[in-house]
């Protein structure tokens, strides 16, 4: 039996507006209209790259690889229909509506199913007339690749599907004009304050500001503003903070800036700001992250590059920034949440604690960090992160034995504690990433595959994301592919190298060369490290071994045991979770 196929795609939904009514009205000369808005609307799509699955009577449900292909195939279609409605009599006029979302689905054969299919199809549903639906998960993608305004309708129930969505509105015939949402939709009428500093947010709020051009030249001006609506459209992506608009951000382009002011009126607790000079082939950018309400600098940095492919040069800049950003947003704000009393804490900060207390690795660790999750679901029943972290820390006290409890009780918690997350959100990058972490622990390959494949598709530029998704791909015997992610993830993260994150990076690419059987290279890097994590060292003795050099082997594991003289070799190697077993006998093989 073939085993489905699961992705994560674009869908397309459409259907003909009062198709039903059409035909008790004109019943013939309907579907002949039909056949000819069909053969305008199913080449465009195929022409843009779509799979056409679905077309029973007057709805199209189709897929792409890419959302602005999507985009771009729903604009054309519904420009063209809306021309040939302008030449046709009444009774002729076919008006399509269409949703467009991107999740993940399964496709078995030329029929496709999941969460994607039924979000897009209610988008659909709710649509204007002639109109373009779209979810968040979408607008991010298409915000800067199409020339159509984009209009925010604000969140809305969805028939049948939980939680809320924010949609966004397209209308190829008359762009510009504004919308009201769709009356069948529960979207919010009216925009609301801004919060002010008394306010506690659940989530950090961050400004960027417009990157200030040393070069005072309009031709530089457009690569300034581009690098930064890239970083406003990557920090969107971040669930854990809140980030300004583009278009609110750039009202304050070329205006003194007064930080209290802003914070006053945006109630944002970060403020990012930048410079950019170019001379000939050379660009150096400075990026600057201060607190909002101490004006204090949080973290700061250049970046001096060649101007050889301007985009290759944003797209490193905004990888960089956004996970060195995001980290000190973390540092920030967990600094904030100890000076204030437990009673006050938001769900937000009750997870940062959490989190403190899980990279404690530790039996009070792992109970304080447990509490804390509890009390950040507490504070927000909806905040999946929270349930995602609270699991791997279940996993990080099972497997360390920190925990009292019967393995098959807190493994039976952590599944439902799981689900529970991905029914929160299931488009949440972080919480797959977690999943993954999780799965790999239980050996359950095919779930941690289908997490760490979805969250690597989301975010392909997170270290933790491609480092853990390598690490999969190495328990389960794609060791090229594994040492090449891992690779890249060393070079993706922004902390300087030779710290103890650094460290530990180049010491899963050591294991990760050793278990392809590259030894010289695993050596390499070896020789790279400050401090030797405990895998990267047994595998430098494990790769001596392989190619042979007894002496050096010897040493090396003298010293190693001097380090570690209560350490059991074969008990920990046995707790390596891969696939095939006999990657971890030999290994002990080599080591004796």
């Amino acid at each position: 039996m073939t085993r489905p196929t699961r992705k994560l795609t674009t869908i397309l939904a459409a259907d003909v507006v009062g198709f039903s009514k059409l035909m008790d009205q004109h019943e013939e000369l309907t579907l002949k209209n039909l056949k000819t808005c069909r053969d305008i609307v199913d080449p465009i799509i195929t022409e843009y790259g779509g799979r056409i699955f679905h077309t029973a009577g007057d709805s199209v449900i189709a897929e792409f690889a890419s959302p602005v292909s999507s985009v771009e195939a729903a604009i054309e279609f519904q420009q063209i229909l809306a021309d040939r409605n302008k030449n046709v009599p009444e009774e002729s006029q076919i008006t399509f509506r269409v949703g467009i979302h991107l999740d993940d689905v399964i496709i078995e054969g030329d029929n496709i199913y999941g969460n994607g299919v039924n979000v897009a199809a209610r988008l659909e549903s709710i649509c204007e007339p002639g109109c373009i639906l779209v979810s968040r998960f979408v607008q991010e993608k298409i915000e800067k690749r199409i020339q159509l305004t984009i209009n925010s309708l604000g969140k809305s129930e969805l028939k049948n599907i939980e939680g809320e969505f924010s949609i966004f509105q397209i209308n190829p015939a008359q762009d510009g004009e504004t919308t009201t949402p769709p009356a069948a939709a529960p979207v919010a009428a009216k925009k609301e304050a801004p919060p002010t500093p008394e306010i506690i947010n659940t989530k950090p709020r961050l400004l960027v500001l417009p990157f200030r051009n040393l070069n005072n030249d309009e031709e530089n001006e457009y690569l300034v503003d581009g690098i930064v609506e890239d970083i406003i459209t990557e920090f969107s992506m971040i669930h854990s903070i809140e980030i300004i608009s583009r278009h609110t951000a750039f009202n304050f382009k070329g205006k003194e800036i007064n930080s209290q002011q802003i914070t006053s009126e945006l109630g944002v607790n970060f403020i990012a700001t930048g410079s950019i000079r170019s001379a000939g082939n050379r660009i150096r950018i400075s990026v600057e992250l201060t607190d909002a309400a101490t004006e204090s600098a949080l973290w700061s940095e250049r970046f001096d590059r060649m101007m050889e492919d301007v985009f290759e040069i944003q797209d490193e800049i905004v990888r960089k920034v956004i996970v060195a950003l995001v980290g000190q947003l973390e540092i920030a704000s967990l600094a904030r949440a100890k000076r204030k009393p437990t009673e006050n804490l938001s769900s937000y900060e009750f997870l940062l604690r959490g989190k403190e207390n899980h990279h404690k690795f530790s039996k009070e660790g792992v109970v304080e960090g447990l509490q804390m999750f509890d009390k950040s679901i507490d504070a927000d029943p909806e905040n999946a992160q929270a349930y995602a972290w609270k699991v791997c820390t279940l996993g990080q006290g099972m497997f360390a034995g920190y925990l009292e409890e019967p393995v098959e009780d807190l493994f039976e918690e952590a599944q439902k504690t799981l689900q529970k997350a991905l029914d929160i959100n299931p488009n949440d990058f972080e919480c797959h990433r977690m999943f993954c972490e999780i799965y790999k622990s239980f050996e359950d390959f095919e779930k941690a595959e289908l997490h760490g494949r979805k969250a690597y598709e989301m975010n392909p530029n997170d270290p933790r994301i491609v480092n853990g998704f390598g690490e999969y791909l190495l328990l389960t015997g794609d060791t090229e592919k594994g040492v090449e992610l891992m690779i890249k993830a060393y070079e993706l993260d922004p902390n300087g190298k030779g710290d103890s994150n650094s460290n530990k990076r180049l010491g899963d690419i050591v294991f990760a060369c050793y278990v392809h059987g590259e030894f010289e290279k695993s050596l390499e890097y070896a020789e790279k490290i400050e401090k030797l994590t405990t895998n990267a060292w047994l595998a430098k003795i494990a790769s001596l071994s392989a190619l042979g050099k007894a002496d050096d082997k010897e040493k090396e594991m003298n010293k190693f045991l001097e380090s570690n003289a209560d350490f059991s070799m074969e008990d920990h190697i046995s707790k390596f979770h891969f696939q095939d077993k006999s990657v971890n006998e030999k290994m002990i093989q080599l080591l004796n």
